[in-house]
């Protein structure tokens, strides 16, 4: 597709949205555009979107997408104390949300007039340098167009986390948030998010992890069944600082979550994790994860542990990588992805890679693809345990490594109890 044919779906697209002007961001919004231009939207000739029709995501107008109603179930993290932001259909509720007041925490919107110096530094910032060597132009697009998000600072150590609350009310919502999060050195913060945010969903999130500072981030993707959405993480690891994330996913059309981490300080830890749960009997699913990790420096460690259960004619894609640049010894990366089809219907899509520049390290990736363990199954059975039951706790116990990557165990009990609960309500 040449240049010029490339450039009449960006237009098209931008033509539809109002783009914010003015404030700190003004010069990245116009370089993120730049960067738009050059690059045109994703296409399925595109190396990275070979598995993922992006279609849906770059057109003009979203597809109608009902809200839909949870009944009676509890809110994710409903139980836990924590600082609550609502946006609904991206446009921040402050009737719904807590006061944005938290010790060691600064708190701040993109839809502020206020001029934010820490955040026009890092603005943009992380996303232009996560465009090589891959382009993410759907990330270009957020930059360039987001209507609001929240401005983290953090100085010390949050007293509790911070939770993002997305609402979907209109059919026809098409949200473009983007949050920036800054730790200083030695500070530490949790983030949650849930919800299903609009019919089509583009987040980006950058997070700047500094020297020593640890930050933890658990996600709970809303399961409206016709919702889309795409989703960026673009993170910068400093020297002996933690950053760990994990998304649970359930149903939705069409879900990709792109995790972009650099890690620049020596023994730096990087985890991304996620649990993915597909049926298709409910509407079309297809869920793409791609990450990529960069090891820059010193004996650091990252894990990517990514496991999806599948049925109906459910689509999984895993597309993960781990580039340790020259220079980076005692690198330990560790990478694996896993799905479950629980009939013959469904797919999973994988393509692992390593591309190792330095000598001595640590890496390894794998990918797997099965069925329910026959033997297991019989096990439980021939212990008086119901078909149903087995079959849950057989889910359960693949997803397992995944959950553990949740540090907080009030969390991972919560995360848990969502899956049991999906288990329970897609039982053939």
């Amino acid at each position: 597709m040449s240049a010029v044919e490339k450039q009449n779906p960006v237009e098209a697209r931008l033509d539809a949205l109002t783009i914010p002007e003015g404030g700190f961001a003004a010069p990245a919004r116009a370089e993120a555009l730049a960067r738009l231009r050059a690059m045109g939207l994703p296409g399925r000739r595109d190396e990275y979107w070979k598995y993922t029709n992006p279609a849906d995501l770059v057109a003009a107008m979203p597809p109608v997408a009902p809200a839909f109603d949870n009944g009676d179930e509890t809110p994710v993290f409903d139980a836990i104390d924590r600082l609550k932001i609502v946006f609904v259909d991206g446009v921040f509720d402050a009737a719904a949300s807590d006061d944005l007041t938290l010790a060691g925490v600064e708190i701040a919107r993109l839809a502020e007039p206020a001029d934010i110096s820490w955040a026009g530094g890092l603005y943009g910032k992380l996303e232009a340098d996560g465009q090589t060597p891959v382009a993410r132009p759907m990330a270009a697009l957020n930059t360039a167009a987001a209507t609001d998000g929240v401005l983290i600072r953090v100085t010390g150590q949050a007293a509790r986390p911070i939770n993002l609350i997305y609402v979907h009310s209109s059919e026809t919502s098409d949200p473009i948030l983007h949050h920036c999060i800054k730790l200083e050195a030695g500070a530490e913060l949790t983030v949650l998010e849930n919800g299903p945010a609009g019919a089509r969903f583009n987040k980006v999130m950058e997070v700047d992890v500094g020297e020593g500072a640890r930050f933890h981030h658990v996600r709970a993707q809303g399961r409206d069944h016709q919702r889309r959405a795409v989703t960026h993480i673009f993170a910068r690891v400093a020297a002996n600082a933690l950053f760990k994330s994990f998304t649970l996913t359930a149903n939705g059309v069409l879900t990709r979550n792109e995790c972009v981490i650099d890690i620049v300080g020596d023994d730096a830890v990087a985890h991304v994790a996620g649990a993915a749960l597909g049926d298709g009997a409910t509407g079309a699913f297809h869920h793409d994860d791609t990450v990529f990790v960069t090891h820059g420096a010193l004996r650091c460690e990252s894990r990517q542990v990514f496991k999806k259960v599948l049925k109906h004619g459910a689509t999984g894609v895993f597309q993960g990588k781990i580039l340790v640049k020259e220079g980076a010894q005692k690198t330990d990366g560790y990478q694996i992805s896993q799905s479950l089809l629980l009939d013959d219907d469904s797919q999973f899509l994988a393509k692992p890679e390593l591309e190792i520049y330095a000598d001595d390290v640590q890496c390894s990736h794998g990918s797997t693809t099965g069925a329910i363990d026959e033997t297991a199954l019989f096990y439980l059975r021939s212990r008086g345990v119901p078909v149903d039951e087995a079959i849950k706790l057989l889910v359960l116990s693949f997803l397992a490594d995944t959950i553990e990557e949740i540090e907080d165990e009030r969390l991972r009990d919560d995360i848990t109890e969502r899956l049991e609960a999906w288990l329970n309500r897609h039982q053939d």
